[in-house]
């Protein structure tokens, strides 16, 4: 006898049909999100190619501003401003010209800078330096390393700023004798807010071990970190070794901002997370290199080193060498640290013909 057709099967065998389809979908869709982020590890490891420059001169050291504002030359006085002033801030206003008084009217491109730092309305003046601000040609800082990582270490540093057109490259080499060594690069662009990364990439050798990288990846709207998370982009957001170039922009672009009391706040992506960095300037330090005694002011982060936890860094900036950073601290872990200080005089390459040499890149 021929089996009967239950009415049920042919709903069944759809609904069976339809689930495989379902599941080879799922399975293909997993597929295709895997060989994406296959792609994207592949490219991830992929570093940008290390753009080369030829240092040609050395950096010389400007006169601080400091100095410069302790002349005793006179300058005019706003009478508009004064006379607008209402009677009960005169005595205000009398306590406050001596210190207008001595600030001097040279013509030299310090000026805006030793306004910044006299007169009352600093914002307004770090405003109008930030219009005159260049970045500075590619530039090479070496230094010497001392230390401790269980025991007594030494070695050497160095920082490369290059630039072509409106790309730039920041390096930090950092190398611990034969038992160490770490190299941190910032590849990405220059704009009228300062740098813009595009990536990060750090690899760090051990003795008796292989390389290890990692890398940051900045998109328009999202940031790729290092452990596979994806976060939205901050403004202004940089890198561990882009902040140092970024810090002398926010410097000499508005001087004001470099004094002791001061507090930096900047946006900073680390391989495993991205948070807002604060630095309090605490203090203006006489340091002796070879080339001479070198004013730099302190920038103290507000956190401590942990074990497994992100890099901290003190940072010396010095107002004669373009606000380029002369000392490090480095401290990786409660345990250990790295001081760097500039050894030489910062090497400078020719200037870039790619750029108008009294605007900026745009």
């Amino acid at each position: 006898m021929a089996a009967q057709l239950n009415p049920a099967s042919p709903r069944r065998v759809l609904a069976g049909v339809g689930l495989a389809l379902g599941v080879m979908g799922v399975h293909f869709g997993v597929a295709d999100v895997l060989a994406r982020h296959a792609r994207q590890l592949a490219e991830a490891q992929v570093m940008p190619v290390r753009m080369e420059v030829v240092y040609l001169r050395e950096m010389a050291l400007a006169t601080p501003p400091s100095r410069l504002a302790a002349a005793p030359v006179p300058v005019k006085r706003r009478p508009v401003a004064q006379q607008v002033m209402p009677a009960a801030s005169a005595s205000a206003t009398t306590a406050a010209e001596p210190a207008i008084a001595q600030a001097p009217p040279t013509p030299e491109p310090v000026l805006p800078e030793v306004l910044a730092a006299a007169a009352p309305d600093a914002a307004a003046s770090a405003a109008d330096t930030a219009t005159s601000f260049e970045w500075p040609v590619s530039t090479r800082m070496r230094y010497v390393l001392t230390g401790d990582f269980r025991g007594e270490v030494h070695g050497d540093a160095q920082v490369e700023w290059v630039r072509a057109g409106s790309r730039y490259q920041v390096h930090l080499d950092v190398s611990v004798g034969l038992l160490a060594s770490r190299r941190m690069s910032s590849d990405g662009d220059i704009t009228p807010e300062g740098l813009a990364p595009r990536r990060y990439d750090q690899e760090t050798k051990l003795a008796f071990s292989d390389a290890q990288r990692t890398s940051v990846r900045f998109e328009a709207e999202q940031v790729w970190l290092a452990n596979g998370q994806v976060i939205q982009r901050w403004p202004g957001v940089q890198d561990t070794v882009s902040q140092f170039v970024q810090l002398a922009w926010m410097f000499d672009s508005q001087p004001g901002r470099l004094r002791v009391g001061q507090v930096v706040e900047i946006p900073l992506a680390m391989p495993r997370r991205v948070s807002m960095w604060v630095y309090d300037v605490v203090e203006e330090q006489s340091l002796s290199t070879p080339f001479g005694e070198v004013q730099a002011f302190h920038l103290k982060p507000r956190r401590e080193p942990r074990a497994g936890g992100d890099m901290v860094v003190d940072i010396w900036i010095a107002p004669q060498l373009r606000h380029l950073p002369v000392r490090f601290r480095i401290r990786p872990d409660p345990e250990a640290y790295f001081d760097l200080m500039l050894d030489r005089r910062p090497e400078l390459a020719a200037p870039d013909p790619a750029l108008s040499p009294t605007r900026n890149p745009r």
